[in-house]
């Protein structure tokens, strides 16, 4: 699954992620073997989906993508730097600057408005304070919800919630966006929103990774890995998906 590349290809001909070889072993008295030899190339512009049951394998290998777990044995280079060669404050700088997350919690504070929430998200980074509410703004746009800038998180569905969560990862301008169960709070209704959201960053260019146990959810990818045991089984191409409906603050 990994494909050559040479170093000094530029950055938008080489992969975001690679992976190669790589495992994650828990120890103890009978040892966990998360991952297994996983070999995986995850290019510009990809909306891939790994899909598997409950322990397979999903969670370690988004922490161990995301730089919130390391792995045992292999390589894994991000945008061709070897993660290996960074220590633990490099490799937080590396994924505050080049890594997104959406998890199937929203984390949102209650209390504060939805471009608040957003706005925030710049405080873990270090961005300048100039022009935050214009970034913050324009992240709203692209997942549809001006309209609901104003809004505490409360007055809002699920489905928007989760959109505000997305464009909350979108301030750093992420090189990858990682998504954990990204559906896994929401009915349908609201789901397909989400996914529309998606779809919509998908087609500006944006790299996308979702964990998921939905096979609806898995379906709207592009590309589709099954992890089983700690094994990338299969990789299997699908349909490009179809132009998502235009986004906006009344749908999920």
């Amino acid at each position: 699954m990994a494909d050559e590349w040479a170093p000094g290809t530029p950055a938008g001909h080489r992969p975001v992620v690679e992976l190669i070889g790589v495992s994650r072993t828990f120890d103890g008295a009978a040892p966990v073997h998360a991952l297994r030899g996983v070999d995986l190339t995850i290019w510009p512009g990809d909306w891939l989906a790994i899909a598997g049951p409950s322990g397979s394998g999903k969670s370690t290998l988004l922490n161990v993508i995301g730089l919130l777990d390391r792995h045992t044995a292999g390589t894994y280079r991000l945008e061709g730097t070897d993660v290996d060669t960074l220590d633990d404050l490099r490799r937080a700088g590396l994924r505050g600057r080049r890594i997104g997350f959406v998890f199937q919690a929203f984390h949102l504070l209650p209390h504060r408005s939805v471009l608040e929430n957003i706005m925030l998200a710049e405080l873990y980074v270090g961005a300048p304070r100039r022009g935050r509410r214009e970034r913050a703004l324009n992240a709203l746009a692209r997942v549809g919800l001006t309209d609901r800038a104003d809004f505490l998180p409360t007055r809002l569905s699920g489905g928007q919630r989760q959109r505000t969560a997305i464009a909350r990862a979108l301030m750093g301008e992420p090189s990858l966006l990682l998504c954990d169960e990204p559906t896994g709070n929401l009915d349908s209704h609201s789901a397909d929103a989400v996914l529309d959201a998606l779809a919509q960053l998908s087609g500006e260019g944006l790299t996308l990774m979702v964990i998921t146990h939905d096979e609806h959810v898995a379906s709207r990818a592009r590309r589709r890995v099954r992890i089983i045991d700690g094994v990338l089984s299969e990789v299997e191409a699908t349909a490009v998906p179809t132009a998502p409906v235009p986004l906006g603050g009344t749908r999920g």
